[in-house]
């Protein structure tokens, strides 16, 4: 087990706790980051490339985001770190004045698994984009996001796919509490930019808890659960996130990596690029037939900017024709996952999450009967009956 280390100066974050739920884990809280304060919880949408797909970053700021993820791999490919870090940073780059969380650019350790190895060092690459061979290991991993500039940094941390088994999950979590150390000792910028930790260990109860008790010895501003949503079962995923938000310190922020919502109270997560709409009773698909002449927004009650002005009819016309459709729907979903946070957050405060979470689901399920199992057991594990 590598030697404990701790950062020499006082990281630029505070968390300040709003308001907790007395029957549940859920609480509310003010995340003090350099470029502004983040109200969790929050949903943070991911700019790959210093974009979110398909929409612009002022409009991304109109929707009240006030971070947003940036892709440490692709970004240092291309457009490259060194240009970036001309431009001020990511921030500058792509002219966003609010907070940016980059990740490691280790997850492309399993989506690009053919093209990768990876070794004590690092992680070897063949790059998609030329076939050179690139090493990104933990110290690359941190310059180049100490050139992009975020505001929170993920460590390197070695990446397996959640349903991998046996030695190579172990081995994976020693390995990324090494990398761990090496990446806090690389950062040259810890009175500026927050190092967050990744708690691995796959669905091994005991693995886990062993990096839990390493990781937060570290003293980082902040932790993520890692190693999920790569296609394990969803009674897993809970009990694995439950474990760890029981053994992660109060005092530090949490981030749950790789998910497009709260999944671990609900699964309604849809496909933007495929005229899936985000509403509360599910999703809307825009481009069938039955929405011809439906002169009705997506979601009469949404304040988007693509209710106020478009029918579904406008769109469904849009979606046989132009792309702009495609962009219509993801302002409209962007904004849906963002007030979902804001109105989860507000229950919070208010002391009503447990009711907020029972009418939420009554909303998206017809009947109790439909009501996934999972979700079930994980909300009875925090004291939510559902009727």
């Amino acid at each position: 087990m590598s030697l404990k280390k701790t950062l020499s100066a006082v990281s630029p974050l505070t968390l300040r706790i709003v308001a907790e739920c007395p029957v549940t884990k859920a609480r509310a809280c003010d995340l003090v980051l350099p470029h502004c304060t983040v109200n969790t919880p929050v949903f943070m949408p991911v700019g790959t490339q210093g974009t979110l797909k398909g929409i612009t970053v002022d409009q991304l700021e109109s929707l009240g985001c006030q971070i947003c993820l940036g892709n440490t791999y692709h970004l240092g490919m291309r457009p490259g770190p060194e240009l970036i870090e001309k431009a001020n940073g990511l921030h500058g780059f792509m002219k966003w004045k609010n907070n940016l969380l980059t990740d490691s650019g280790g997850f492309q350790m399993v989506s690009l698994v053919e093209l990768s190895e990876v070794t004590e060092e690092g992680v070897k690459f063949k790059s998609p984009y030329d076939g050179k061979e690139i090493l990104l290991s933990p110290e690359k991993s941190i310059s180049i996001q100490n050139s992009l500039g975020s505001d929170i940094m993920m460590q390197l941390d070695d990446v397996v796919s959640s349903t991998v088994t046996g030695p190579r999950v172990e081995e994976a979590m020693h390995r990324s509490i090494r990398w761990l150390d090496r990446c806090i000792a690389a950062n040259k910028n810890p009175d500026k930019q927050n190092l967050f930790a990744i708690i691995q260990g796959g669905l091994n109860a005991e693995l886990r808890k062993i990096c839990l008790e390493e990781m937060t010895q570290r003293d980082v501003p902040g932790f993520a659960i890692g190693g999920l949503s790569g296609g394990e079962e969803k009674d897993d995923f809970w009990r694995m996130v439950t474990l760890s938000t029981d053994h992660l310190p109060r005092e530090k922020p949490r981030y749950l990596m790789g998910v497009g919502s709260v999944s671990m109270l609900w699964i309604w997560w849809s496909d933007f690029w495929f005229g899936s709409a985000l509403v509360p009773w599910g999703s809307l698909q825009v481009k069938q037939k039955q929405y011809a002449k439906d002169f009705q927004p997506i979601d009469p009650d949404c304040q988007c900017p693509t209710c106020k002005r478009h029918s579904r009819a406008y769109l469904h016309a849009l979606f046989k024709t132009d792309t702009a459709a495609m962009h219509h729907v993801t302002v409209h979903n962007i904004a849906y996952q963002l007030t979902l946070m804001r109105s989860v957050r507000q229950s919070i405060v208010e002391g009503r999450f447990p009711e907020f979470i029972r009418t939420f689901m009554k909303r998206m399920f017809p009947s109790s009967e439909q009501y996934p199992g999972w979700a079930v057991d994980a909300l009875a594990s925090v004291n939510i009956t559902l009727d």
